[in-house]
């Protein structure tokens, strides 16, 4: 999954796709160089970042998903809002990629009503306020249940289990230590049964265990934790450098299946 973020403030990317046809270009090279999904996002959720008006949340991202769509692109959409969503949908997006992982009624009667995939992704709190002070008794543990227990809530509202995926939020209300403890143990995840995504792509802990000095040098890392969550069960790949992400797969694990 190749990350198109449309956002002027993202935490690595803001701004790096002033105009739509900037954008269009990238998912096209990321295409070209192995991916299978483009994540598509027009909110920035880093740690203290505000929310964005679904309104504006869409103006960002609107044409380019209806693009890609229209181009034969699986297109997931990056959003916590119902009604971006909805328009995501709507507009050809195969993906529903939720941060709160589905919490609020209205996301979940959007994916009823289709059938999205759905990323369901575990964040204690919200992106505001979500590191201030994160706090678990067995991360693994209560990740795990709470991962579990929505994907109970979303089937016994008529959401097919194959439509299920999920993405344990390494950053997202966790500790550079809690991100990596969940990370290395995500085949504890793994054993729930449905497909897990390893969202690690530059993500603050890798500077606690790896300390790069550069982007270059993150992406390198992000690679290595990539492939280390695949040997340990994860089953897509979420990366903003999909070219040397694809290479340190193939070279793990001798080719990709999509």
């Amino acid at each position: 999954m190749g990350i198109l973020n449309l956002t002027p403030d993202s935490f690595s990317d803001g701004g790096s796709y002033p105009i739509e046809e900037a954008a269009l270009r990238r998912a096209h090279e990321m295409r070209d160089e192995g991916a299978a999904i483009i994540d598509v996002g027009g909110e920035s959720t880093r740690p203290g970042s505000r929310e964005v008006p679904p309104d504006e949340e869409w103006l960002r991202i609107g044409s380019v998903v209806r693009r890609l769509a229209d181009e034969g692109f699986c297109v997931s959409v990056d959003t916590r809002h119902a009604e971006v969503a909805q328009r995501a949908v709507e507009a050809g997006a195969a993906i529903i990629n939720d941060v709160s992982g589905f919490r609020d009624p209205a996301m979940r009667a959007v994916a009823r009503q289709g059938d999205a995939g759905l990323v369901v992704m575990h964040m204690q709190g919200e992106p505001a306020t979500m590191q201030e002070n994160p706090s678990y008794g067995d991360v693994v543990a209560e990740v795990r249940a709470w991962l579990a227990s929505q994907a109970v809530l979303l089937e016994r509202e008529g959401i097919a289990r194959e439509r299920i995926c999920f993405d344990p939020g390494p950053g997202f209300g966790k500790t550079a230590e809690q991100t990596l403890q969940l990370m290395r143990h995500i085949d504890e995840i793994a054993t729930l049964g449905y497909p897990v995504m390893a969202a690690v792509s530059r993500k603050s802990f890798l500077k606690s265990v790896y300390d790069p000095q550069t982007f270059d040098e993150r992406d390198h890392v992000s690679a290595k934790e990539a492939v280390m969550a695949c040997r340990l069960g994860a089953r897509i790949v979420r990366a903003h450098n999909v070219a040397l992400t694809k290479q340190a797969l193939e070279e793990a694990f001798g080719g990709l299946s999509y």
